[in-house]
């Protein structure tokens, strides 16, 4: 096993030497694209398009593309094809590329794991996408479809910010540690948040197939109880974040940090208005495409504000994370 990487280090080696800037550009690119996935696949769900490709990994189990049939609409099988190649070309092709890229510049452990996160985890991704249409869609298998998405988005933000800081550094903290520790709880309420939202979807009106709605399996639940009970979370995901905002003004934090901090606010807003126009108006198509998306980005700002909360300096500088703001 040790000669096989030993190799593939060799073969590595003949690449061109990235810079800081081209691997936080690569690592912007994974970030994106994971959130993107999870974005294509709310558009696979409100179109009802989730078995426009019915099996897996063939479209159809004579055929690897789409083909002409009345049993599925044409439309139905370029969303669901088209999600997948999404998850094949640019998924995949952005984390063998930040692999590439950190493991050619000799990076830190840490940061060598989160890259080979990305890969395995798309891998696994694909999977269990396979056993979500395999499965007839039923509600809970997709719903930890898209948690794993979220969890993925989390970790490529976090790779994100520590592709930024110097391998030679020490860690410091750049904002009050009660602060850091009510980010912390933070995220525990947003995964609450998170898994509520998915059982909100999992009722709602949007079942992710039209060629045969009595098949699909649907979460039989209070859509209002769901609803209450994840806006309830989202509040106290907000109250904590209040308190951390009024932590880090008061205290010694960075500038990154304290910039970072208004950045979240401004998401989480847009965030919460989306979902409150989205319940009233009876929960529009566009709009879960849209709140998905808004996920995406409160995941991804969080995780990069904790991560800028206790960051890398270089050795013996009194440099701060300032520089090395996302």
């Amino acid at each position: 096993m040790i000669g096989v990487y030993q190799l593939f280090l060799r073969l590595v080696d003949r690449l061109p030497l990235p810079s800081v800037k081209t691997q936080r550009r690569l690592a912007l690119a994974v970030l994106l694209s994971q959130a993107l996935i999870a974005v294509t696949g709310s558009v696979v769900r409100v179109t009802g398009s989730g078995l426009g490709c019915p099996t897996w990994p063939k479209c159809f189990d004579d055929s690897l593309l789409p083909i002409p049939q009345d049993a599925v609409p044409w439309w139905h099988q370029a969303i669901e094809f088209g999600n997948r190649q999404i998850a094949v070309w640019i998924v995949v092709t952005t984390s063998i590329a930040i692999v590439l890229a950190v493991t050619r510049a000799r990076r830190r452990r840490e940061i060598l794991v989160y890259a080979w996160i990305m890969p395995l985890s798309t891998f696994a991704q694909g999977i269990l996408g396979g056993i979500t249409v395999l499965t007839g869609l039923r509600w809970w298998v997709v719903g930890a479809h898209m948690l794993v998405s979220c969890a993925m988005v989390w970790l490529a933000a976090t790779l994100y910010a520590k592709v930024a800081e110097p391998d030679d550094g020490a860690e410091i903290e750049t904002a009050p540690a009660g602060a850091r520790r009510l980010v912390a709880a933070s995220v525990v309420v947003m995964a609450l948040v998170l898994t509520a939202g998915m059982i909100v979807t999992a009722a709602g009106p949007h079942a992710g197939d039209r060629t045969n709605p009595k098949a699909i399996d649907r979460l039989d639940v209070s859509i209002p109880l769901l609803s209450s009970l994840h806006g309830a979370l989202v509040a106290v995901y907000v109250a904590i974040l209040i308190a951390a905002a009024v932590l880090i003004a008061r205290g010694p934090s960075s500038e990154a940090v304290r910039r970072r901090v208004k950045i979240l606010f401004v998401v989480v807003a847009a965030q919460s208005l989306i979902g409150v126009v989205q319940y009233f108006a009876g929960v529009p198509a566009l709009l879960v495409v849209l709140h998905v998306a808004g996920a995406m980005s409160v995941i991804a700002e969080t995780a990069i504000l904790y991560r800028l909360m206790s960051a890398r300096v270089v050795r013996g500088s009194d440099r701060t994370t300032d520089k090395l703001a996302v």
